[in-house]
């Protein structure tokens, strides 16, 4: 066989500095769209967090420019700005430039820090056109920028200032990003949280060009992050408890209350970073939990002698609760690298959870009796939904009765090449079935509004005849005990409803449903949102799918430079009123659709949405519509 190509030294390509960052971003920021724009902001406020938790820092404030830029401030100590004895360079300019090169790997200058890999502001100095950094201490003001990474100027003394503190200026890069548009909302709601996690810290968000700004600084901490997650439900404690304590040398800090929902809202945190997939302080919260409630029951006679002990499930019930620990060596694993690994770590939060609860509890006794009393209402409605679990996964065994009737399944059985859409309504179920690619595309057509399970228990959630449908078509289960993503069925689960009102509805009942109850579904990537075309413009043999109503005012406008031909300007109100190949070519064509993938960058947010939306609370979801009215560009009724 003859050898073209040799394969030597010289097809080593070796990346000189933040090159590697330039080539594969990505793997630095996750990806390039808005949340890895977003990221590079949350870099530079980390190193300002880092400050704040060695005690150097009380104030951060975050500029979004009118040039397109951000600025972030802060008045810790300064990044040092002497030469560096191994690199014979300002430390300044090595913490900008190389990547691991920080304070945060000496134990001395950090006791604790945030960001995950170290990699920190160097990789949003690889990643931005230009940068710029004004560092303040021992009475100078030093500067330095940088084009991409690389520097254009030393590190000098620019000026003089008795303060001291980091300015850090950035411009995103165009040949990286093809947006640039940073959010107002999506930075509010991560400085908002950082500001809770770090009791007393000041964190401030100006925007110049709508003249926005908004101030963070919460004195209560935790305390004020499970109120403002509360807001939306009816709580039954009077304020949420509070555990604060150290062991071992790890600052330990909980706050939870109960409230009559049915779902549980509890979110957990190592050096600020949230961590999405739990690990070994979350455990010990849980175990911590369940074994305090059931001893406080037992002890006050609480739980009769023929009832059963309380478990995890009954007794986080329609609890909301933040766990924040510090820890000067985190191990964190899991698929995105957010879930604690360090064993120690379950003993110390079980045993601060145990004393700090008992003692709340105690203090507490008309408190304490509600939530033990919801916690066996819960117990209760377990062992109906677990009969209610039974009866559906009798009548969805493949094997038995098959799968539900009105299902139209694909012929592929490999579940990675598969997909399902959940379609509303008879009628653009029939365009979906004919329309589709059978291979791989299956269609669930649902009739009417599904159950709104934010107002729901388990038991009757799974007594719905719509739901049980849905749960037997994925295959891979609900609830702690059976849900397996293993068993998932299709690769791909896509909601398409109407453009309207009650389109609208179906999907936000469908994806309460998801995010309370197969939320792995969401954090793994499966469900999508279709996006079928609003309106449908023919001039002659010309045919042009429109899809908001940006593209048709843009169509508008050229339409009235043009000659005026005559033209039509189809409104489409449902999916049923498109025959079955143009809802192909539109909305099902792999080549040609387009599918918004359903995200959750900010989990927290998301529970109070669903919780405002679709719970009891009738004030917030009217203040809700009536902020969010004056973004509504389409309006069927």
């Amino acid at each position: 066989m003859e050898q073209t190509e040799s394969y030597d030294a010289r097809n080593i390509q070796v990346l000189k500095g933040l090159d590697a960052v330039r080539q594969r971003p990505a793997m630095y920021i996750g990806d390039v769209s808005s949340r890895g724009l977003h990221h590079l902001v949350y870099e530079v406020v980390d190193n300002s967090i880092d400050e704040a938790l060695a005690g150097y820092c009380t104030e951060i404030e975050v500029t979004m420019c009118g040039d397109g830029s951000v600025l972030v401030t802060d008045n810790g100590r300064g990044i040092p700005v002497d030469i560096h004895p191994g690199e014979n360079k300002s430390a300044l300019e090595i913490v900008m430039t190389m990547l691991h090169a920080g304070g945060k790997f000496d134990k001395k200058s950090y006791k604790v820090s945030g960001g995950l890999h170290g990699v920190g502001v160097s990789v949003v100095n690889a990643l931005s056109e230009w940068l710029q950094v004004e560092v303040t201490r021992d009475g100078k003001v030093w500067g330095q920028s940088y084009e991409r990474g690389v520097p254009v100027m030393p590190v000098r003394v620019i000026g003089r200032r008795k303060t001291t503190g980091t300015k850090t200026r950035f411009m995103p890069d165009s040949q990286i990003f093809k947006k640039r548009t940073f959010s107002f909302e999506i930075l509010s709601e991560r400085l908002r949280e950082l500001a809770f996690l770090n009791r007393e810290l000041k964190i401030t968000i100006k925007d110049e060009i709508k003249k926005k700004e908004k101030t963070f600084r919460y004195k209560g901490g935790l305390v004020q992050f499970v109120e403002y997650l509360d807001q939306n439900r009816v709580s039954i404690t009077k304020k949420p408890f509070y555990i604060e304590d150290e062991r071992d040398g790890i600052p330990v800090e909980i706050a939870l209350s109960y409230t009559d929902s049915y779902s549980e809202s509890t979110y957990s945190y190592v050096n600020n970073i949230h961590t999405i997939e739990g690990g070994t302080h979350l455990v010990g919260f849980k175990t911590g939990l369940t074994r305090s409630l059931n001893n406080f029951a037992i002890k006050n006679k609480l739980l009769k002698n023929n009832e059963a002990t309380l478990t995890g499930d009954d007794v986080r019930e329609g609890i909301t609760a933040v766990i924040s620990i510090k820890h000067p060596a985190p191990q964190f694993e899991g698929q995105t690298k957010t879930k604690l690994g360090n064993s120690e770590i379950k003993g110390i939060v079980e045993s601060v959870v145990n004393e700090g609860l008992t003692r709340e509890l105690e203090n507490n006794m008309s408190q304490a009796r509600k939530i033990i009393e919801k916690c066996k209402q819960a117990s209760r409605s377990r062992e109906a939904a677990r009969k209610a679990r039974e009866l559906t996964r009798r009548k969805t065994t493949l094997e038995s009765e098959g799968l539900p009737g009105k299902l139209a399944d694909c012929s592929l059985r490999e579940a990675a090449k598969t997909e399902l859409y959940i379609v509303e309504g008879d009628s653009a179920g029939g365009s979906a079935k004919q329309g589709r690619d059978r291979r791989f595309q299956a269609i669930l057509p649902l009739r009417g509004k599904i159950l709104n399970v934010e107002k729901a228990r388990v038991d009757k959630m799974l007594a719905n005849e719509e739901i049980r449908t849905i749960v037997a078509a994925l295959g891979c289960g609900i609830g702690r005990d059976d849900f397996s993503l293993e068993r998932l069925r299709y690769e791909k689960i896509i909601i398409m409803t109407d453009a309207d009102v009650d389109g609208s509805h179906i999907r936000t009942l469908l994806l309460t449903f998801f995010f309370r109850h197969m939320r792995e579904l969401i954090d793994k990537g499966h469900l999508y949102i279709a996006q079928p075309p609003l309106y449908r413009y023919k001039k002659g043999s010309q045919e042009i799918y429109l899809y908001d109503e940006e593209e048709r005012e843009e169509l508008a406008k050229k339409q009235a430079k043009s000659d005026k031909e005559k033209f039509t300007l189809q409104r489409y109100k449902g999916l049923g009123e498109m025959n079955p190949g143009q809802l192909w070519k539109t909305t099902m064509d792999p080549e040609n659709r387009t599918l918004l993938q359903v995200t959750i960058d900010e989990a927290f947010e998301a529970d109070m949405i669903f919780s405002k939306l679709m719970g009891d609370q009738v004030e917030p979801r009217r203040q809700f519509i009536e902020e969010n009215a004056k973004y509504v560009r389409n309006l069927d009724i």
